[in-house]
């Protein structure tokens, strides 16, 4: 089970959300269950902590905390898919720098949150397909905010050339299923490889590995 807390300063869009979420449920998405609720970025935090989900679908514009500053507490806790109303907004460079694992457009409809979520919740990278490869592609070498990604210079010593080769097709924004294709291996060792790829350089994320690794291919 897929356990969602849902984070925006508007209650009608999270009873929009719960509702797109809930009424999946009875056409095959009983895989995702909503355990909360929260109106700005603290509340999102300690909700989070408290109730543990596996993913928090989270806006960025929030009173007190914002998305972007709760995105970067929540590293270890949950996975944050953040939500804009903007394809070209700015600060989503720095919400994904800070260690959400995606995004996705407000104007989504059902079927394609709740495959966001589940994308997320398995250790996948998703970016809103309006604006992927333009995003991906600026990456490298946009927004200093977050930039460059910082790791442990001892972790990326110590990367195996098979996890080096994972970490590049993370890079090109390849899923666990294409880094398997490509590399003839099972989906399950490429997730593995991917947890201590984040492990070793000291990553929260697959989408802040992917910047980084864009950042070394400059």
């Amino acid at each position: 089970m897929t356990r969602v807390l849902l984070a925006d300063d508007h209650a009608a869009v999270r009873a929009g959300l719960r509702m797109l979420l809930e009424s999946a449920n009875g056409e095959g998405a009983e895989d995702i269950v909503v355990v909360g609720e929260a109106a700005d970025g603290v509340e999102a935090v300690a909700l989070a902590r408290e109730l543990r989900p596996d993913v928090v679908v989270m806006d960025i514009r929030m009173p007190r905390k914002d998305g972007i500053a709760a995105a970067a507490e929540l590293r270890g806790v949950a996975d944050v898919l953040v939500l804009t109303s903007y394809s070209d907004d700015a600060n989503v460079f720095d919400a994904l720098r800070a260690g959400a694992s995606g995004f996705l457009l407000k104007d989504a409809d059902a079927a394609t949150l709740v495959e966001a979520v589940r994308t997320v919740a398995r250790g996948d990278g998703l970016i809103s397909p309006a604006v992927t490869r333009g995003l991906i592609a600026e990456f490298g070498r946009s927004r200093p905010a977050y930039a460059p990604i910082s790791v442990d210079d001892a972790g990326l010593a110590g990367l195996t050339p098979r996890e080096r080769e994972v970490l590049a097709l993370i890079g090109e924004g390849l899923s666990n299923a294409d880094i398997g294709a490509a590399l003839g291996m099972a989906e399950a060792t490429v997730k593995s490889h991917v947890t201590r790829v984040l492990a070793k350089l000291g990553l929260s994320s697959r989408v802040q590995a992917a910047i980084f690794a864009r950042e070394q291919g400059r």
